[in-house]
């Protein structure tokens, strides 16, 4: 790839003044006979020569490669490995490493742009140069890094000359932070086991026995409890009732006038943190797990349980984004329709107000289903940094969650989700 100049706005101004003064000792020159005039002009026709066709010599043979991690956490440092080889035979001066990395400043919100990774003062000819980067994982995303190049304004500032890297782009996935949840109090169905808050052992059964009755017709004859209709001389049947192991059903609001907020204080990028924890705290408990929401794809993970389940979740949950159209309800309606008797169904609640009568209707739909409700409700004034409006304890959507018995999470901005998920 060849170098190409690039004049930045900024640097317009400077040659355009010497380049005047330059014309006005010419001028000079011209209409007097001293020497000392025309070198003053011949230094500042070689100052401009030099400010502009230096830099472009500089980075003609640089080639610059860098390397590093394609998997990453948030919040966590990755280390990049950044080499500028000299493929010419005399020296190279001051040449700046420029790289394209989404990630960094994408926590504050801000637009991916260059980002300076360090400055070369020499580089031997025929020889090279390295160095590390330490750069943190401000956000979660799946990002395209570079392409990767060299940037030089060396001797006078005048103009700039950049270079494109080989290999220089590359992805790289920062897969959401992960909080710990020593345990929560998930309900199930209204067995003993359940009613204690704990989690049901692996292989417990599909149900658990309830008491004894008299026989009807269209009964399991394998129900019949021998020695008791024996004893009171008429049949007596084993009655049951539905025995299901906790299970997490996690319910995404990807509508884009949902997510409120920016950088990683976005109310998605909330939900996701949770949604992850919550996943890692079934998964280490061998409770079965399952995602879903409607962005502009629908996300679909089926109920599972281990590491290469979990591991499944949170690739997904690390590139979702509130791309979708679709209101918060129907995607509720779907979830009602698969639900399990027993499962407990966490949902992510930031949708505008206008909303909250349509998705109080779907979550008395899920309850009737027989599904317990987690509800983490945002509050969107937080998250818009906007003074007044009612605090989400306060609104109608809160009253209506605690009337169909749903174990309600408040969130605001800044709260700290360690400590609202271990009470």
């Amino acid at each position: 790839m060849n170098a190409a100049v690039v004049v930045p706005r900024r640097r317009i101004a400077m040659p355009l003044v010497l380049a005047g003064i330059t014309l006005v000792v010419y001028f000079s020159a011209l209409n007097r006979s001293q020497p000392l005039i025309w070198g003053v002009a011949a230094v500042l026709s070689a100052s401009l020569v030099i400010g502009f066709a230096w830099p472009h010599w500089l980075v003609g043979r640089l080639t610059v490669r860098r390397s590093g991690p394609d998997k990453a956490a948030e919040g966590k440092v990755i280390s990049l490995g950044v080499t500028v080889e000299n493929r010419g035979r005399l020296p190279r001066f001051m040449v700046e490493v420029v790289d394209r990395l989404p990630f960094a400043g994408a926590g504050e919100g801000r637009a991916p742009g260059g980002v300076s990774l360090g400055l070369i003062g020499h580089i031997p000819g025929l020889g090279r140069r390295g160095f590390q980067v330490s750069l943190i994982c401000e956000k979660r995303g799946l990002y395209q890094l570079g392409p990767v190049g060299l940037s030089t304004s060396f001797p006078l500032g005048l103009a700039e000359a950049r270079r494109g890297g080989q290999g220089g782009t590359s992805t790289l996935i920062v897969y959401p932070e992960i909080f710990p949840i020593a345990a929560w109090p998930l309900q199930g169905a209204p067995s003993l086991i359940h009613r204690g808050g704990h989690f049901l052992p692996s292989g417990a059964g599909s149900a658990e026995f309830r008491s004894l009755r008299e026989y009807r017709r269209g009964d399991n004859p394998r129900h019949v409890h021998w020695p008791t209709s024996a004893r009171l001389n008429q049949l007596m049947v084993k009655e049951y009732e539905p025995l299901a192991s906790p299970c997490l059903y996690l319910v995404l609001e990807l509508a884009a006038d949902a997510n409120v907020g920016q950088g990683k204080h976005a109310t998605l990028e909330y939900a996701v943190k949770i949604a992850s924890s919550l996943a890692r705290l079934a998964c280490d408990n061998s409770m079965p797990v399952r995602l879903a929401g409607q962005g502009k794809q629908a996300i679909n993970v089926n109920a599972g349980q281990g590491e290469a389940h979990f591991g499944e979740i949170l690739e997904l949950l690390a590139i979702i984004d509130a791309d979708g159209e679709t209101p918060y309800h129907k995607v509720l309606d779907k979830a009602a329709a698969d639900c399990l008797v027993g499962e407990t169904v966490v949902m992510f609640l930031a949708e505008p107000s206008e909303r909250a009568l349509d998705t109080l209707q779907s979550l008395a739909l899920l309850r009737a289903r027989g599904a317990h409700l987690l509800a983490v409700c945002f509050e969107r004034p937080s998250f818009l940094a906007t003074d007044g409006g009612a605090a989400v304890t306060e609104s109608p959507l809160f009253a209506g969650l605690l009337d169909l018995g749903a174990q309600v999470v408040p969130v605001r901005r800044g709260d700290d989700l360690m400590r609202l998920f271990n009470p």
